[in-house]
């Protein structure tokens, strides 16, 4: 039951929340206005493996399909992209800009080789999907063992 009062601590959206909520309090105080804030962010991940595959999940909402490339190079998968933020700010006041935009780029370490040529990737509500098969040479076998 104490399970679902843990969360994952994450230093980095930490820090990037801390350092918009200083700016925001010091522009505040110093009469700035609303500021475009394009920083470092990455999406975050799921990653789980069956005997065939490898299944990687993305969260990258508001993004077109065209603005996130994918390549797989050995046991590597680089997911990038842009979420760009809307340009056009007149006779509007922003109370609070909490969402990252601007390019990202993950790489992730994948746990054994995969068939790059053979890897799927789709985008759908805010969800990139990577299913990236293993080679046959990784594929478990199954050995009968025989009594005697």
């Amino acid at each position: 039951m104490a399970d679902k009062y843990i969360s994952r601590w994450e230093p980095f959206r930490d820090m990037l929340s801390l350092r918009a909520d200083m700016d925001r309090l010091l522009g505040s105080l110093f009469g700035g206005g609303y500021e475009e804030r394009e920083g470092l962010w990455a999406p975050i991940v799921d990653i789980e493996e069956d005997n065939d595959s490898i299944i990687v999940e993305a969260e990258i909402p508001g993004m077109k399909k065209e603005d996130i490339k994918v390549s797989v190079q050995s046991n590597i998968l680089t997911i990038t992209g842009e979420r760009k933020h809307e340009s056009e700010t007149k006779n509007k006041t922003f109370h609070r800009v909490e969402r990252s935009y601007g390019r990202f780029s993950r790489m992730i370490t994948l746990p054994t080789d995969v068939d790059s040529d053979k890897v799927k990737a789709n985008y759908k509500d805010g969800i990139l999907s990577i299913k990236l098969p293993k080679p046959e040479a990784v594929k478990p076998k199954h050995i009968e063992v025989e009594i005697k």
